[in-house]
């Protein structure tokens, strides 16, 4: 096909999709929307009364689909919707939206040109189905750990890794580049940035998700973020975001993907912690809101999750917050919110509690039914259902995705992954990089040198960080340890280093995985220089360990490994300040170093 008759059949597609919705003026007259006197109110309504009950419920409800493409067949679609393709999942439930994974369970990635197409394809069935109307589209892309697309899309550092560079405005830079380039591939709806104060340093889930263990440099990334995210150029190159976890999942010690993690601290102080950062992204407008599968008996001593709790979401988030947008749940297949409710009755208890989006139910068809079956029993009545699904249509017409719902796949390599962007990220790490203890001033180097060994924690890490300071002018060989490392891989690494002028250890959450500190002493004990990097919390650096010289970098994505390779070897300077308080190893009562701690030179 021509690059002009693509062009063409795109135009098509563009143009076919507005008369199905059937929402806009723009749609039946062809005048531009920014002439016609209407408001989001009026045109959400109109669509609402072309709906069924079961294409109401429908939008109701964000699920994942397998495959690559539409009209991929794809055995695990049969299993779990009775159907073969993603386009007939569509439109057997009428969806309000899709969510997209990079995993092996569920992979919907292969480059952003691909992504693309799927994207129009799956549009092309929401606009053809009986609800005709476009889908949101939603994945989960951080940054940083939590990343679904990949390069050639631009990697951009997690959330504490921008934060150490203080910089609110790289942290709406970083949000805009990350918003432009999902919706240049047709994604519309990004469940970031978290807005979770990470209180705990031994929160097994948030971590270096979280911005600052502080609520005020918290609210201040995560209101620039939001901006970011949502104000970053026209309705059709953004995307909503959603703050998450209400109402604060930062003080958990467990992670909810397992069990149901309970938080004890008081209502005064969840105040001062937890709800500063969900403030700032109301003021800045934010789309929409993710509740966590957290007890808080302080706000609500029924011991029922967040997600399904009525004081929790309508009484604190809607009534008390004054938030106004879409409330979606966490995925409803993690283990917590599964554990004291079944399946049939978790969608129901959720929207009872004011959710309007049902996120990932284990048995989509069984969740339908269980919703429809209970305004037909008179449970639920119909006019709370209508509410949710304003919600989603305003937000939808809002962020432009009922009248710009296509992508254009030609464009995509001049907006994904663009030199202008991967600077910008490159930028964004070199200032993250915090140096946390130089006690015998080893940094910067006196010389560079010849061979240097790259040990520790990450199979790749390791390798991509060998390769980086090759790069920059040292022989570096890579030999991973892990997490767990045993005494022969121990005696391995010693051995190795005898052979080098510098040792660089990688560390990763030493306090789970304590073998790490057993690495550093006997690397130590070799008499070499030793640079230990936390390449993921920079809580490894409190515990009691041999090494003196300790770097932080939030993270291990590609510019974070470059911009720590550059300051090993003095291209440039450490200039990152702890976003939280670093305690002495698992005593959490006795701060080792303190926020705003950073070294330079």
């Amino acid at each position: 096909m021509t690059t002009r008759t693509a062009h063409a059949r795109h135009r098509r597609i563009h143009a076919l999709a507005l008369p199905l919705a059937g929402l806009l003026t723009l749609a039946v007259t062809g005048v531009p929307a920014a002439a016609q006197p209407v408001t989001a109110d009026a045109e959400a309504q109109k669509a609402l009364r072309g709906l069924s009950l079961e294409e109401k419920v429908g939008q109701l409800f964000v699920t994942w689909v397998n495959g690559k493409s539409a009209d991929e067949v794809n055995v695990k679609n049969k299993a779990d919707f009775g159907v073969d393709t993603p386009a007939q999942v569509i439109e057997k439930y009428h969806l309000g939206g899709v969510i997209y994974f990079n995993n092996d369970s569920r992979d919907n990635f292969d480059d952003p040109v691909q992504v693309a197409k799927l994207s129009n394809g799956l549009q092309r069935a929401a606009v053809r189905s009986g609800a005709r109307i476009p889908l949101q589209i939603a994945t989960d892309q951080e940054g940083g750990t939590v990343t679904r697309m990949g390069s050639p899309a631009t990697e951009l550092p997690n959330a504490m890794a921008i934060s150490a560079g203080r910089d609110t405005k790289a942290a709406r830079e970083a949000a805009r580049i990350l918003g432009h380039e999902l919706r240049a591939v047709g994604i519309n709806q990004d469940f970031a940035p978290d807005a979770d104060v990470n209180s705990n340093p031994a929160n097994p889930v948030i971590g270096v998700r979280s911005f600052s263990g502080r609520p005020d440099l918290a609210s201040q990334f995560v209101e620039a973020q939001v901006k970011g995210f949502q104000d970053s150029g026209r309705r059709s190159e953004t995307v909503s975001a959603a703050a998450k976890h209400f109402p604060g999942h930062g003080d958990a010690a467990t992670d909810s993907h397992h069990e149901l993690p309970r938080i004890d601290r008081s209502e005064a102080s969840w105040r001062e912690t937890d709800v500063p950062p969900f403030k700032a992204a109301i003021k800045a407008g934010i789309d929409s809101i993710m509740s966590a599968h957290i007890q808080f008996p302080s706000l609500d001593p029924s011991g029922e999750p967040a997600t399904l709790s009525k004081p929790i979401l309508t009484g604190k988030l809607r009534d008390e917050l004054g938030y106004r947008g879409v409330v979606v749940t966490d995925s409803l297949s993690m283990d917590a919110v599964r554990e004291l409710h079944t399946d049939a009755e978790i969608p129901v208890l959720a929207l009872k509690a004011g959710i309007d989006q049902l996120l990932m139910p284990v048995n989509l068809d069984l969740a339908i039914k269980s919703v429809l079956d209970a305004v037909r029993k008179g449970e639920l009545t119909e006019r709370r259902i209508d509410e949710s699904v304003l919600r989603v249509l305003k937000l939808k017409l809002n962020r432009g995705i009922l009248t710009s719902p296509f992508v254009d796949p030609a464009k995509v390599a001049s907006k994904v992954g663009t030199p202008a962007n991967l600077a910008t990220a490159q930028g964004i790490a070199d200032r993250s990089v915090t140096a946390i203890r130089n006690d015998d001033g080893l940094l910067p180097l006196k010389q560079q040198p010849a061979k240097t060994l790259v040990t520790g924690w990450g199979v790749s890490t390791t390798t991509s960080l060998a390769a980086k300071l090759t790069a920059h002018g040292t022989q570096a060989t890579a030999l991973q340890t892990g997490q767990t490392p045993t005494d022969a891989q121990i005696a391995q690494a010693v051995a190795a280093a005898k052979n080098v002028d510098l040792v660089v250890v990688l560390t990763n959450n030493v306090g789970t995985y304590p073998l790490q500190g057993k690495l550093l002493q006997a690397l130590s004990d070799t008499g070499k220089p030793v640079v230990a990097v936390a390449a993921q919390i920079p809580y490894d650096a409190g515990y009691e360990n041999p090494v003196k010289t300790w770097l932080a970098t939030y993270g291990y994505i590609t510019p974070s490994v470059e911009a720590l390779a550059k300051v090993i070897l003095g291209k440039v300077k450490p200039q990152g300040k702890l976003p939280v308080d670093v305690p002495a190893g698992k005593d959490v009562g006795t701060v080792k170093y303190p926020f705003g701690h950073g070294l330079t030179w």
